[in-house]
């Protein structure tokens, strides 16, 4: 497909995060673009204000008239249900294509890195266009969140290097073409797509296989994968080590095969994300950016909205956000924030994604929230699903064990909040517990 006939760009679901990265960069190469979504949020607002065309209705009458099926392509994200648009547009034979082959075809003719894994794919993309970038690379990367240092979930307008997040989410990233990857974990998750672990193992192995040089694959110390392996603490090609807090940042180095990197500064709490950022060192090193360039991006790398973001960071008081929705990551934000705040009350707000992913991880939800002193769970988000029985908020806060628990209705949540004597909240989930975010660090203020 030559995306250089095509003049119009037409996004069913736009408001995604990926949907939204892939929107931008075709408005900054020249498109017209435009796109529907259900739902209207901040970020379908951002894109509004930057010239693009949204509307929140499902009607064949809202498409521009003067996209044809000769000037147009058509994105789709597969979490989308059925629509009266996507109908009309597959019977009038438009060009239509999942965001993944969109992003394989833009990346086939550069030199591509591909961040996958179950966790950390957005983070360790965003440090590592981040770097790319400040370095002088001719990059564009395409991510998953918002960056703080651009405000935008879109780096750069290069054309012959990219970054992408390789997703597994509906076998997503086997439609990119790496140069060098990562993959960061390979925790069982998506278990409706996939069916069991094994399934999702194997799908990380035909990724990893697109990579033919070993040397320019990196994976996470004790994946069962070849390719050079990266660790914090622990034996691996390229390690973090010495690691010291100094003024709330890290400081630490990292031994590569060929030399140790020393007094690194880098400020995003949790070893995770001490993970994140020498991963991308590692794959930054490899491609060739000099040391002094990676140092110099990771010690001003301030982070992506919603991944471990501080809304409020005072003496008295500290409001946290982050987009943890598997157990997983629960368990490295309750690392990150008792690591920081040992002697302190601690309350996490927790919204559960998908009733699907609730019931495959309830026992894992459950032991990880047990952990905080204080946990209010609010109702499951749906996302793309309709709900299984007896699957719910009531039978998973029954399995955590804590007795500082309760159920919450969403409007009554901001009451809870000010009325807690936590020195220390959380709020945690992948649904629209984002939007409320403003809300709750203006009451909390």
């Amino acid at each position: 497909m030559n995306l250089n006939q095509i003049h119009n760009v037409y996004f069913i679901g736009i408001g995604g995060i990926g949907m939204s990265a892939l929107a931008r960069y075709f408005k900054n190469i020249g498109k017209n673009v435009s796109g529907y979504d259900k739902t209207q949020t901040m970020l379908t607002d951002e894109l509004i204000e930057d010239g693009l065309q949204i509307h929140f209705e499902d009607n064949i009458n809202l498409i521009p008239k003067s996209y044809t099926k000769e000037n147009t392509l058509v994105v789709y994200t597969p979490a989308i249900k059925k629509l009266a648009e996507w109908d009309y547009l597959k019977e009038n034979g438009f060009t239509i294509k999942k965001r993944a082959e969109v992003l394989g075809i833009i990346t086939k003719d550069t030199f591509c890195f591909a961040v996958a894994g179950t966790h950390g794919k957005t983070t360790t993309s965003s440090i590592l266009g981040h770097i790319l970038y400040e370095s002088g690379a001719d990059v564009t990367a395409f991510l998953g969140g918002i960056v703080e240092n651009y405000h935008s979930n879109l780096i750069g307008k290069g054309k012959t290097i990219s970054v992408v997040e390789a997703d597994e989410f509906d076998r997503s990233f086997l439609h990119l073409h790496p140069d060098i990857a990562c993959i960061t974990s390979m925790d069982a998750d998506h278990l409706d797509i996939y069916g069991d672990a094994t399934a999702i193992e194997n799908s990380f192995r035909e990724f990893a296989d697109k990579v033919v040089d070993k040397s320019k694959l990196f994976v996470a110390k004790g994946l069962p994968l070849d390719g050079m392996t990266v660790s914090v603490n622990n034996q691996a090609d390229f390690i973090a080590q010495n690691i010291r807090i100094e003024n709330n940042s890290y400081v630490f180095d990292v031994k590569t095969p060929s030399e140790t990197i020393k007094d690194i500064s880098f400020g995003l709490p949790g070893h995770h994300n001490l993970m994140n950022a020498v991963m991308a060192l590692a794959m930054a090193v490899t491609y060739g950016t000099p040391t002094s360039d990676i140092a110099k991006a990771l010690a001003s790398f301030k982070g992506v909205q919603r991944r471990f973001s501080y809304q409020i960071k005072d003496k008295n008081r500290v409001y946290i956000d982050d987009y943890a929705h598997h157990p997983t990551e629960i368990n490295a934000v309750h690392q990150a924030v008792r690591e920081l705040y040992p002697n302190k009350k601690i309350l996490a707000v927790f919204q559960p994604h998908l009733f699907s992913r609730t019931k495959d991880f309830a026992d894992g939800f459950a032991e990880s929230l047990s952990k905080f002193d204080e946990v209010l769970l609010l109702e499951i988000y749906p996302a793309r699903e309709l709900p299984i029985e007896g699957v719910n908020s009531t039978w998973l806060l029954d399995k955590i064990e804590n007795k500082n628990k309760r159920l919450v209705a969403k409007q009554d949540l901001i009451a809870e909040l000010v009325n807690s004597d936590a020195q220390v909240f959380v709020t945690i989930g992948a649904g629209d517990i984002g939007e409320m975010v403003p809300e709750i660090k203006s009451a909390l203020s």
